[in-house]
């Protein structure tokens, strides 16, 4: 039998699991399992043929897995695994009301239960808002009772719109 065909058996696993360490995170426990199959290769190449011979298993470990790393992560990158929505204003994204004070004693109703955060619908627009610590359950009247920096705060009110 060929003493070459278990070391290069070994070193092709560990190359898949390199790879497959790259898309399954698994906390390191494949790049372990791939080290440990990369080496014991690398030892049975020095103990079974020669040392010429893993010299060159060596060299060639050192051009593969570095190259292989750097496309696997370019790979990932475009990949539907990885997040690649960006978020942006041309795309109606805003980060909050552009005149928050405005708001100040307007009424409006909850869409979402406020826990005490949560999105309101004030003057027809969602706004995200917060209490003062109270749970307020959706479809609740509010009413904006001030403004903090960018927190728009809301208190329950009796009245219906």
């Amino acid at each position: 039998m060929n003493p070459y065909i278990l070391p290069l058996s070994l070193q092709f696993l560990g190359i898949l699991v390199i790879l497959a360490e790259i898309f399954i995170p698994s906390l390191g426990v494949l790049a372990a399992i791939a080290l440990g199959l990369l080496l014991y290769s690398l030892y049975l190449v020095f103990t079974t043929i020669s040392t010429f011979a893993g010299m060159i298993f060596v060299g060639m470990d050192l051009m593969i897995i570095p190259f292989l790393l750097i496309l696997g992560l370019k790979i990932l990158a475009v990949s539907p695994l990885s997040l690649n929505k960006k978020l942006s204003s041309k795309k109606g994204v805003v980060s909050q009301a552009a005149n928050p004070k405005e708001y100040v004693n307007k009424r409006g109703n909850c869409v979402t239960d406020l826990r005490p955060s949560g999105i309101a619908l004030i003057e027809g627009k969602r706004l995200d808002v917060v209490t003062d610590g109270d749970y307020i359950e959706a479809n609740t009247p509010v009413i904006v009772t001030r403004i903090t920096g960018n927190q728009i705060i809301v208190e329950r009110t009796d009245t219906l719109l």
